[in-house]
């Protein structure tokens, strides 16, 4: 059964990279059926949507703490 991207919105960003790179390991080192090639395929999909969207996420904070003005930064002239 295919899991997706809804399957993993708990996933902190470390949890779902630590099973992304799991997923990678078991595909690149082989032995397991066409199946499973696509199962492992899918889930590793899933994996990176979720780390891409908390990636997102902190360049949209980012962004936002630049576009604050710093405290005490605005002085008189």
């Amino acid at each position: 059964m295919a899991e997706g991207a809804e399957a993993f919105a708990e996933l902190s960003y470390e949890e779902a990279r630590e099973q992304l790179v799991a997923v990678v390991a078991k595909l690149e080192a082989g032995g397991v059926s066409l199946e499973e090639s696509l199962a492992l395929w899918e889930r590793g999909e899933a994996l990176a949507q979720r780390c891409e969207e908390w990636l997102e996420g902190a360049r949209r904070r980012l962004d936002a703490a630049r576009r604050e003005p710093a405290n005490g930064a605005d002085s008189a002239e």
